[in-house]
């Protein structure tokens, strides 16, 4: 990565992330949560085990079929592989999280089509949704939709 901009990803319209470190063993991301943002779809991930530190604020956690609940500043949550989960911050002020994802695989690869996908469309184009699940299909090795239920 040559430029500090190059870590700085947009996955969506309230969420910013922060390339930390990026190896074959780990990504390390710092991830920015806006105020009141929504549940991103409930996932999993196939092969990687996930880490989360809460810095600042609070975030909503979905993990399992388990109740909803809250984590806070200097709490962590494990998510293992195939584990379906989903966190997002519904409270009113700004939330920063520490992210780990390990073994990285092409989970930055993944970040930086969503970051491609969002800045078109603040740019005014439209993605089709034909991108979106051709992305999907993409990297089902690192991000999968949990079937409902």
């Amino acid at each position: 990565m040559s430029d500090a901009t190059d870590n700085e990803l947009k996955v969506g319209p309230t969420a910013r992330l922060r390339v930390v470190r990026s190896d074959a063993e780990e990504l390390e991301v710092e991830a920015t949560y806006a105020p009141g943002s929504a549940a991103p779809p409930n996932h999993f991930h196939p092969a990687q085990d996930e880490a989360f530190e809460i810095l600042e604020g609070s975030m909503q956690v979905r993990i399992d079929g388990a109740p909803e609940r809250t984590i806070h500043t200097g709490e962590t949550l494990d998510v293992p592989r195939g584990t379906p989960h989903t966190m997002w911050n519904a409270a009113d002020l700004p939330a920063r999280t520490r992210w780990i994802t390990r073994p990285a695989g092409r989970t930055e690869g993944w970040f930086r089509t969503l970051d491609s996908f969002q800045r078109r469309s603040e740019a005014g184009e439209t993605v089709k949704p034909e991108e979106y699940v051709a992305a999907l299909e993409d990297f089902e090795d690192v991000f999968r939709i949990a079937p409902a239920g």
